[in-house]
């Protein structure tokens, strides 16, 4: 039986949030992948790509998925989890995988500070290019898409719940 929930997005999309309000309305745990990755390796997520790149960022993020052994939480990956077929599958077989799904117009709104907020991307990928390549991903691995553009995070937790069967 699967018991999880995760959410998956761009930066921005409000995976964080909306995972603590679904949490805290359905009595579930909660878990922010990129605070694990930086609790556990004591380091933010920009310290992290500024020593390496961005593909050692998301080989600690698929680590850090892979040892996902929970029930009951809801779980807030990184942008880049998609990038990890393994790491998806894992999260496919504990959790209900649901997409956040936002508009390159909101990300710009909402991600003030892109070249600083520790996003694995390739040093010359524009916030396009990220964005085009993570769509099809996104969208490939989720059970079911919600439109978080214009709703307020405390209603996309209730839309989300509800579809759910919460």
């Amino acid at each position: 039986m699967i018991n999880n929930l995760t959410l998956i997005g761009m930066p921005g999309a409000g995976k964080s949030t909306v995972g603590i309000i679904l949490a805290k309305n359905c009595g579930l745990g909660f878990i922010d992948t990129d605070v694990l990755i930086q609790i556990n390796h004591q380091k933010t997520l920009q310290q992290i790509l500024d020593e390496s790149d961005h593909l050692a960022l998301r080989g600690i993020e698929e680590k850090e998925i892979l040892k996902l052994n929970i029930e009951n939480h809801v779980i807030a990956t990184g942008g880049s989890a998609v990038y990890s077929v393994d790491a998806m599958k894992h999260l496919q077989s504990i959790s209900n995988v649901i997409f956040i799904e936002i508009s390159l117009e909101q990300v710009r709104k909402r991600v003030l500070n892109f070249s600083a907020r520790g996003i694995a991307k390739a040093k010359d990928q524009s916030l396009e290019e990220l964005f085009q390549e993570r769509q099809r991903l996104y969208k490939r691995y989720a059970q079911f898409t919600i439109d978080g553009n214009a709703a307020p995070q405390e209603l996309l937790a209730v839309q989300i719940a509800s579809r759910i069967g919460l």
